[in-house]
C-alpha cells in the first residue's frame, strides 16, 4: 500500500533530494512562516525540479509533516547520567539549547503557529513531541526502578512537566531562556515527582 506523501523512508539519490528539500523548507519557514511556504520556492531553493517536489510531498502540509518527522529523527538522543536529577537537567538544557538556537527556535515557532490552524500539521507536531517524550521517559522509569520515585509514577507526565514552562517562555511570556531557567524547570519537575504528584497507579496514587 502506498504511504502518505513524504513518509516513505528513501535511500540514495532520493535521500539526498529529501535532505535538500527539507533544509530548504526549514529555511523558507524561518523566513516567511507557514502561510508564506510555497512548494515551487522550496524546489528552487533546493535546486530540485518542481515536479519532484509536487510528486513526493503534494502539499505544503505534507512537506511540513515530513520536516517534523525528520526533526524528530535528528534530535539528540537521551542522556543517561545515572540519576534522576542529572537526567531531567540534561533534558531541560537540551530543550533550552534547541529553543534558543537562532534557526531551530524560529523554526519551532513557525511550525507551532502553523499547527494552530492546520489539522495535519497539528498531528505531525503531536507525533514529533510524542517521539521526544518516548525517548526521555525511560529515565523516569529507571528512577522508579532505583527507588528514587514511587511506583506508578507517570514518566511521560514528568517529562512534559520539565519542558512545559520552557515552551511557555518561548511562546507566551517572552521571559529569558537560559541554563539557569532549564535547571529550575528540571528541579521543579523532580520535586513534584518525588512528592508523588505524577503517581497514577499504586499505593501513592491520588
Amino acid at each position: 500500500m502506498a504511504g502518505t506523501p513524504g513518509t516513505v523512508r528513501p535511500g540514495g539519490r532520493t535521500a539526498r533530494v529529501r535532505t535538500a528539500v527539507l533544509e530548504a523548507a526549514g529555511d523558507a519557514l524561518v523566513e516567511h512562516g507557514f502561510h508564506g511556504l510555497d512548494l515551487a520556492d522550496v524546489a528552487r531553493r533546493a535546486n530540485v525540479g518542481k515536479t519532484t517536489v509536487y510528486r513526493r510531498w503534494s502539499t505544503v502540509t505534507g512537506l511540513v509533516a515530513d520536516l517534523l518527522e525528520d526533526m524528530a529523527e535528528q534530535s539528540v538522543a537521551r542522556t543517561d547520567t545515572g540519576n534522576l536529577s542529572g537526567d531531567l537537567r540534561a533534558n531541560a538544557r537540551l530543550v533550552v539549547e534547541t529553543l534558543t538556537d537562532p534557526r531551530q527556535g524560529a523554526l519551532f515557532k513557525a511550525v507551532i503557529a502553523a499547527a494552530t490552524c492546520d489539522e495535519r500539521t497539528t498531528r505531525a507536531l503531536n507525533r514529533f513531541y510524542a517521539t521526544r517524550i518516548e525517548e526521555w521517559a525511560p529515565c523516569v522509569d529507571a528512577a522508579v526502578t532505583r527507588g528514587e520515585l514511587q511506583a506508578g509514577t507517570d514518566a511521560r507526565e514528568v517529562i512534559r512537566a520539565v519542558s512545559a514552562p520552557l515552551y511557555y517562555r518561548l511562546l507566551a511570556s517572552g521571559d529569558p531562556l537560559d541554563e539557569a531557567t532549564a535547571d529550575r524547570a528540571a528541579a521543579a519537575a523532580e520535586a513534584a515527582a518525588r512528592a508523588g504528584a505524577y503517581v497514577v497507579d499504586g499505593p501513592g496514587a491520588r
